[in-house]
């Protein structure tokens, strides 16, 4: 990792796991980080945080990824402050136990894990120097049809739409390096990690606080700050990483044609 400081790193679904390890990592190395979570209260005990560790503390923004309105308006607070964004993470998803559609009228996965940070992104593009997105190896799972982004309220299944999702936000990436070739783009997969993202399912949350070898929040975030940090000559714009390595793709996630088809039903999603 290149020794950095100074540069502006906002960092989505930061009050807890895998966002509030990175925020804390980054702060460390000299970083000025920037918070955006949903809950005020959770949010302001991670900026405490993250000033425990580095000393300072940290800008926080609210938005609610379910509301497209919201990332509007946090996109709007975003470029009054700062004139650059060299680091943007879209770190923010969820898992949705039961279909639900948001006042977008979208899906709630596809929405709060890809759409909101689609719209976050191109509203800050022309500012950001790389943006990193935390995707998960679920994707293989997926069944990502961009003609309805609503595929999946068809017969719920929680952890397909999750993974559905999780494709997006791979393709995401891969076709922003290409959109947007001054911009550095990449996705990962931090390994299956113990954070609170299964606490609203009371028997997968016990199994995640049991089950051995599962990664703390810090190793799972280990990939997005050496992203975030690492000599852009030693990366692979567009690509998916595990691990500090790059991974081949051998699904629907390394299609280039799908990924286009993605951007325009994107852009029209968030118009």
């Amino acid at each position: 990792m290149e020794e950095v400081t100074g540069r502006v790193a906002v960092i989505t679904g930061a009050s807890s796991g895998i966002g509030l390890s990175a925020a804390v990592a980054l702060a460390r190395r000299g970083d000025q980080v920037v918070l955006v979570g949903r809950d005020p209260a959770r949010l302001a005990a991670a900026a405490a945080e993250v000033r425990d560790a580095a000393g300072t503390l940290p800008a926080s923004f609210r938005a609610d990824f379910a509301a497209l309105d919201d990332v509007r308006g946090l996109a709007e607070q975003l470029r009054a402050a700062y004139d650059r964004i060299d680091v943007l993470a879209n770190n923010a998803g969820a898992i949705v136990l039961h279909p639900a559609t948001t006042v977008d009228g979208y899906e709630l996965t596809i929405q709060a894990n890809h759409l909101a940070s689609f719209l976050l992104t191109v509203l800050l593009h022309d500012r950001i120097g790389r943006m990193v997105v935390t995707a998960s190896s679920t994707h293989r799972w997926g069944n990502l049809d961009p003609r309805d982004l609503n595929r999946s309220l068809d017969g719920y299944i929680p952890l397909r739409a999750y993974g559905t999702s999780k494709q997006a936000n791979i393709l995401f990436a891969a076709e922003a390096a290409r959109q947007w070739p001054g911009m550095l783009a990449f996705s990962y997969h931090p390994g299956a990690v113990r954070t609170r993202f299964y606490n609203e399912n009371r028997l997968i949350s016990w199994g995640m606080k049991h089950t051995p070898l599962l990664r703390g929040p810090e190793k799972g975030a280990e990939t997005l700050v050496w992203l975030a940090t690492a000599d852009p000559a030693l990366l692979v714009n567009g690509a998916y990483y595990y691990d500090m390595k790059p991974r081949r793709l051998r699904t629907k996630a390394a299609d280039p044609a799908l990924a286009a088809a993605l951007w325009k039903a994107s852009e029209q999603a968030i118009s």
